[in-house]
């Protein structure tokens, strides 16, 4: 076991969440369910393309908010596209790269190219990519890159 490991407070939906999530992320696997009351599962474990996750079916009292989102890191258009209309089905779409899936989790499915771009010198350049960037949901590779290279 990795030294920290995100976890995850569910009202009763911790074994339906990682078996959604095991499903949309590649090199992922369910580890162990704990059974609980009612034949549902008192908590879970699994890896998400190597990063272990534990959740737990705790009950009503807290709920996911945006203050804690869980970033993935796309290298093409194609990885974006497939995420986010996986993990919005069911969920809602917010802003620059932000979704709330079926279970009220935040993610950032986020290109690398945003960084790249960003991280350029000419600050003319990096303020036309973040405008754009802030009138997107879904973040568009193609439409960065053309807020880049204006000339």
């Amino acid at each position: 076991m990795k030294k920290i490991t995100p976890f995850l407070w569910f009202d009763d939906q911790a074994e339906d969440a990682m078996n959604f999530y095991v499903s949309i992320f590649k090199n992922s696997r369910v580890l162990s369910v704990s059974p609980g009351p009612n034949g549902r599962a008192m908590s879970v474990t699994f890896k998400l393309d190597g990063q272990e996750f534990m959740a737990l079916n705790a009950g009503p009292q807290f709920k996911f908010t945006e203050a804690i989102s869980l970033f993935v890191s796309c290298e093409t258009q194609a990885e974006v596209d497939e995420l986010w209309g996986k993990l919005t089905s069911g969920g809602e779409e917010s802003r620059c790269g932000w979704l709330k899936d079926k279970f009220g989790l935040s993610w950032q499915i986020i290109p690398t190219a945003l960084g790249e771009l960003l991280g350029d010198e000419d600050p003319v350049k990096v303020g036309r990519v973040m405008q754009a960037m802030l009138k997107m949901n879904k973040i568009e590779i193609a439409g960065l890159r053309q807020a880049y290279d204006q000339p």
